[in-house]
């Protein structure tokens, strides 16, 4: 696989060095941390510059839509989660995944044992801390399948209660349940000092809801460019031998993500942890998105409940031009 990523990226990186590299921005979905180790890792190697390209990332956060950074001219590529793509796509904003660098889903729910939670349909009659502004979308779907209401804490219902980015409500026994990605949030409840032996995880790929994540997203209008494909498929062929050298060398690769984190709030120990769990989401991708996944994601969003997140199936949402350009 590293060979012919490297095969793939040497064919493609057809530029000169005597000419100037093609600029590309990419808008990140977080801030800098081994979720996006694969992006820094071929900034790093000199994948991108092999490739005849000046790649610039920029880091997310709470206050940054990688949606409307896209939409505002401030990124030619962005990395996005697919429940919002689609929401955006159905309100007007043409986006299109172009790679999925990740195959699998790190989202899951992480409960109390002591709760007397065991199996998903203990979760009944429970308060269970959610995500929205889209990530709720897989948890309402998940409850329609066991035939729990969203109404309150009751037989037959759960109370959602809507949790910000951290694991308090956890911790201080507000919720029995809270959203978690593998990677992240569930380290930082071990990190408190509770000790795995006492949760329970459901992961939302194991329920058969789990929605895409951290795919990439580009304009639709700009594939009609054939100098902007051009420059997109090198970009996801050097991408993806930063994220296959990621997978291979997890240590170094966390490394590198704290070389290039100028806040200086990530940990040594917690990027190399994230790294190691985010290469088993990345495990089995070869840049392309799979129409089976495609599709699941689309059925669990349009089951979300009385709300959901899209309304109709979505067309052009996808496209394999890039990734095939890339992987020959």
């Amino acid at each position: 696989m590293k060979q012919t990523w490297m095969a793939a990226v040497a064919a493609l990186g057809l530029a000169s060095p005597a000419l100037a590299a093609d600029e590309v921005t990419l808008q990140l979905k977080w801030v800098t941390q081994a979720q996006f180790a694969g992006y820094y890792v071929a900034l790093e190697n000199g994948y991108y510059e092999e490739a005849g390209l000046d790649v610039t990332i920029l880091p997310g956060g709470p206050d940054i839509a990688p949606t409307q950074v896209i939409a505002g001219g401030g990124a030619d590529v962005v990395v996005e989660w697919m429940p919002a793509a689609l929401a955006a796509r159905e309100n007007g904003l043409p986006l299109v995944n172009i790679a999925q660098p990740f195959k699998s889903s790190g989202m899951m729910l992480t409960c109390w044992k002591d709760a007397g939670i065991s199996e998903p349909a203990d979760l009944d009659n429970r308060t269970l801390g959610v995500w929205f502004f889209g990530n709720e979308y897989p948890f309402l779907s998940w409850m329609s399948q066991l035939g729990i209401k969203t109404d309150g804490k009751m037989d037959g219902s759960v109370e959602v209660l809507k949790q910000g980015f951290n694991v308090d409500p956890l911790l201080q026994r507000q919720a029995d349940c809270i959203s978690t990605m593998t990677y992240n949030e569930y380290w930082q409840v071990i990190d408190a000092g509770v000790d795995s032996s006492e949760l329970v995880t459901f992961k939302y790929q194991d329920q058969g809801v789990a929605t895409m994540e951290d795919g990439l997203y580009v304009l639709e209008e700009n594939l009609d460019d054939p100098a902007f494909v051009d420059k997109m498929s090198r970009f996801v062929a050097a991408s993806m031998q930063g994220w296959k050298w990621a997978e291979e060398n997890a240590e170094d690769a966390a490394m590198i993500v704290l070389d290039y984190d100028e806040t200086g709030a990530q940990t040594e120990a917690h990027q190399i942890r994230m790294m190691g769990e985010v290469a088993k989401l990345t495990a089995g991708s070869n840049g392309a998105l799979d129409p089976a996944d495609y599709q699941r994601t689309v059925d669990t969003l349009l089951a979300g409940g009385s709300d959901p997140v899209i309304t109709k199936q979505p067309e052009g949402a996808w496209t394999h031009v890039i990734s095939d350009a890339a992987l020959e």
